[in-house]
């Protein structure tokens, strides 16, 4: 077992963003769709512990999906 794998880490996987009124998200039904300010080319950004540290794609193959990883950001400093 490493010593690494009792490390907590905050992982997200960012699509995109939007802004909308929470009166409209509680009216929202199962499959409603949620317009967002990219486009299907556009990176998805991989952020660890609310830092920016790759950018890849989604991929869909069937019912699965996957990130593909093409940029490793490199830290400044």
């Amino acid at each position: 077992m490493s010593v690494l794998e009792g490390i907590p880490i905050d992982l997200s996987i960012v699509l995109g963003s939007t802004s909308l009124p929470i009166r409209q998200l509680l009216r929202m039904s199962r499959g409603a769709m949620i317009p967002l300010d990219c486009g299907h080319n556009d990176p998805t950004m991989v952020f660890v512990n609310d830092q920016l540290v790759a950018k890849g794609r989604v991929l869909v193959d069937g019912d699965m999906m996957s990130l593909e990883i093409t940029e490793v950001v490199q830290r400044l400093g």
